[in-house]
């Protein structure tokens, strides 16, 4: 299959079929061919990292992560402000490599590359942070200090929808705090979280054996979880292999921080500006088509404007133009596989064959599917208690702050929400109520920031945070040290 097209950068000739483990080398088995989802043509030719590719790496990251956990902050702090600038300096292409290999607008591709610099310039700060404390000792004139060292080498692997943003999100403050690290980008966007990540940070002048870069499967997942010198990994992806991730996790009794799946609601009081609530709705459930742990999965909405809201949601939904994304003024791009574009169409068929209604959507051509509003929908249907990962807004109507309180916590997932009201102090105590590790106020559901700590509860994760300075606490482990006074 030839491979034409590709954006200029980086070169193609130097990456081309090869992992990076102190620089590009052949992978030790296959390669892969990365599809573009609206065109179906190749993009891209990768390798694929097998076993035995992982097990050389983590060897030498655990030999390169004393030498770079010795480096003096300011130089670790450099490095990463190079980063920046080397992501700055290619822009225009990186986005072009997110729209065309994740199927994203380019709007998308903006996102994550601002999301990505934020992640690099707060990696900064938390590098330049007290790196302990000094403890009142327990014999007089002794010394009890207690300071964060770092864990050795981490493990990262990334899922397919932000794949910049993940890598960048672990990357950045695992490096600034003296740490090597096996990075597994999806099969999927192996370049766009991948291949750019070790080029952007080559380019930065990071030392070999710190950063390697191991494209691959689940076999390749399980090899970074499993290998002996990986003392803990940072998971991005679906909540059932989030839990195969904890199991082999497990057996090496390794730190693990799990950011899995959502089903999000959005919540709007009768007193809500409806408008601006059906945009913030719109936004959540059909931005980059749906794909998104933080989408909104759920529109609970107060029953005196649940006519007016939907309205307003149906007409954003029928106003958004769908195709090619690389194509200007298209809003809706296709669905990253055909798997995923199954799987859409099944939950939005089961919950029509049980009642629930169409009002907007509901159909596709290819991977490109509709953005979709559905009423009348039950508990028991699909649309309700499934994660769609597709552009889908089901609609269920509430009573009482009580009733929507309660159908917004009816899911083992726990991620984030968000609630609209004319009054802030009441949706502030509508909030406090929802069983999610994140929560905004008329906002919409799918929001991220770098110095935030990032994070669910129940099936979205294992109640671990990463950003901000929960970043501190994932990626860093404590050293006390005592000497007994001077006699």
């Amino acid at each position: 299959m030839a491979v034409t097209g590709a954006p200029a950068w980086p070169n193609a000739a130097e990456w081309t079929g090869m992992i990076y483990s102190e620089g590009w080398r052949n992978a030790e088995s296959r390669t892969r061919h990365v599809i573009e989802p609206a065109t179906g043509e190749p993009l891209a030719e990768v390798g694929m990292a097998s076993p035995a590719d992982v097990e050389r790496a983590g060897a030498r990251a655990a030999r390169a992560a004393p030498e770079w956990a010795a480096t003096t902050v300011s130089e670790r702090v450099e490095l990463l402000i190079r980063a920046g600038d080397a992501l700055r300096e290619h822009r225009a292409h990186v986005r072009e490599w997110i729209v065309r290999e994740s199927g994203g607008a380019p709007a998308k591709g903006e996102y994550e590359i601002a999301a990505g610099l934020a992640q690099l310039q707060h990696a900064v700060g938390l590098a330049s942070r007290p790196p302990g404390e000094v403890l009142t000792p327990q014999v007089p004139g002794g010394t009890s200090l207690a300071w964060r060292v770092p864990l050795g080498v981490v493990g990262v692997i990334t899922t397919w929808n932000a794949p910049l943003l993940f890598a960048m999100r672990a990357l950045a403050p695992a490096l600034a705090l003296g740490n090597t690290a096996l990075l597994k980008p999806d099969p999927l966007t192996p370049v766009s979280g991948g291949v750019l990540v070790a080029e952007l940070f080559r380019e930065a002048g990071l030392p070999d054996g710190v950063l390697h870069v191991l494209p691959g499967g689940a076999q390749t997942g399980r090899a970074v979880v499993a290998d002996r010198h990986v003392a803990m990994v940072s998971f991005t992806g679906s909540t059932e292999a989030g839990r195969q991730v904890a199991r082999v996790a497990g057996e090496g009794l390794k730190r693990v921080s799990l950011e899995l799946g959502g089903k999000n609601s959005i919540i709007v009081l009768e007193d809500a500006d409806v408008e601006a609530a059906a945009t913030a709705g719109a936004v959540s459930s059909f931005g980059y088509q749906g794909q998104a742990c933080v989408a909104a999965g759920r529109h609970v909405v107060h029953a005196d404007v649940v006519e007016a809201y939907t309205e307003a949601l149906v007409r954003q939904a029928d106003a958004l133009p769908t195709g090619d994304p690389s194509d200007e003024g298209v809003a809706i791009g296709p669905v990253i596989n055909e798997q995923q574009a199954a799987r859409i169409e099944r939950i939005v068929d089961e919950s029509v064959a049980a009642g629930a209604r169409v009002l907007a959507g509901g159909t596709r051509d290819g991977l490109f599917y509709r953005p979709t509003v559905l009423d009348r929908v039950e508990r028991t249907m699909p649309a309700f208690t499934e994660e769609i990962f597709g552009p889908v807004a089901p609609v269920i109507p509430f009573h009482s702050e009580d009733e929507a309180v309660e159908v917004a916590n009816d899911t083992a997932y726990g991620l984030t929400a968000a609630v609209h009201s004319g009054s802030v102090p009441r949706a502030t105590a509508v909030a406090r109520r929802l069983r999610t590790g994140m929560v905004h106020i008329n906002d919409v559901s799918a929001k991220d920031a770098a110095n935030a700590p990032f994070g669910g509860m129940g099936i979205s994760g294992n109640a671990s945070r990463i950003g901000g300075t929960a970043s501190l606490e994932l990626f860093t482990q404590w050293r006390w040290m005592t000497a007994p006074g001077v006699s």
